[in-house]
């Protein structure tokens, strides 16, 4: 229940922080926990990395041309993307730097879900996810200060630092337990997702929480914005996958790899980088909300078109005479 309607569940608990202050109760759990975010964060990818089969690492080696090659589209594509249509937008100040933030993180774990959904290849989805995870600390801070070093004083460093222990060491650690030990996996297998997906929930309600006054006044061109950068970044993941030539499997997931950046940590990242300025958050907090939708949509979308492609072969196939020996002859 929690995973099929993951995007009512973070709409209502959303509403429910927006809200929150009107009801009129005295304690705020909502701005009370924006001071362990970041440990939450490290927990739910903890969470994560239990989750992932045990030869992930393995099938990452195995075919590394492929998801070197779907990491690096990513990597270019979405900052890149998210640099132009913030400047072409005109925006500047919180939202320019938000926006980035949305194009600069790697991938998100829920298009693992989208891609099994949309009968995508979920082997190279996770492959590809996995990649972009442990090159984060490398490739984050590189593709921020391009797209903000001379506007935006930043510690490259400190985002380094802050994706290893908040990304990379949690989802090693969780992948290493849940491989040594198989009471542990079933664990995992039990309490991972919905704790995952619990932790994402609260980040972005935290989020909006912070910025109730500013989203009474939220500009429509950042929502424009947004939509452009995740339209843009499918495009990109399915010209990819055209370009080097990979089935249609493994190119629905590198398309819904790309488009769904992890809008979670782009939430996190802000915070703890600039935490004078909640209003940063806001663009990786309605990403999350506007990936999600159209995600789902084009994983159904090509669900149905699947659907419809093996039913005339299904026909056709009980359509065909059985030759009996003799004819056969």
């Amino acid at each position: 229940m929690l995973q099929r309607y993951l995007l009512i569940w973070l709409s209502l608990l959303c509403l429910l922080a927006f809200q929150w202050e009107s009801l009129g109760f005295a304690f705020d759990p909502f701005v009370a926990s924006a001071v362990v975010l970041n440990g939450m964060f490290a927990v739910s990818m903890l969470a994560i990395g239990w989750l992932l089969p045990r030869d992930e690492l393995r099938q990452v080696f195995a075919r590394w041309p492929v998801v070197l090659g779907g990491t690096a589209i990513q990597y270019i594509s979405m900052p890149l993307l998210a640099y132009l249509v913030g400047r072409g937008f005109g925006l500047t100040g919180s939202a320019l730097v938000g926006i980035t933030l949305v194009g600069c993180v790697p991938g998100a774990m829920a298009s693992n879900v989208l891609t099994l959904v949309a009968r995508g290849n979920v082997s190279y989805s996770l492959s590809l996810t996995t990649s972009a995870t442990l090159l984060s600390p490398l490739c984050v801070p590189l593709a921020m200060w391009l797209a903000l070093g001379t506007t935006v004083d930043f510690p490259a460093l400190q985002v380094s630092w802050q994706l290893l222990w908040m990304l990379v060491l949690p989802v090693t650690a969780g992948h290493l337990l849940a491989t040594r030990w198989d009471p542990q996996q079933r664990i995992g297998r039990l309490v991972g997702t919905p704790l995952a997906n619990l932790v994402i929930l609260w980040i972005i309600a935290v989020v909006v929480a912070l910025n109730r006054d500013r989203l009474h006044q939220l500009d429509s061109t950042l929502l424009v914005a947004l939509l452009a950068i995740n339209v843009g970044g499918y495009l990109a993941g399915y010209g990819g996958g055209r370009l080097m030539r990979l089935p249609d499997p493994m190119r629905r997931a590198l398309t819904l790899e790309i488009g769904m950046q992890n809008a979670g940590l782009g939430a996190v990242l802000s915070r703890s980088l600039f935490p004078d300025d909640p209003a940063v958050a806001i663009a990786p907090a309605m990403y999350t909300f506007g990936c999600m939708l159209t995600g789902t949509v084009l994983a159904r979308f090509w669900a149905m078109a699947s659907a419809r492609d093996e039913e005339p072969e299904s026909q056709a196939a009980l359509s065909t005479p059985v030759l009996g020996a003799g004819e056969a002859e």
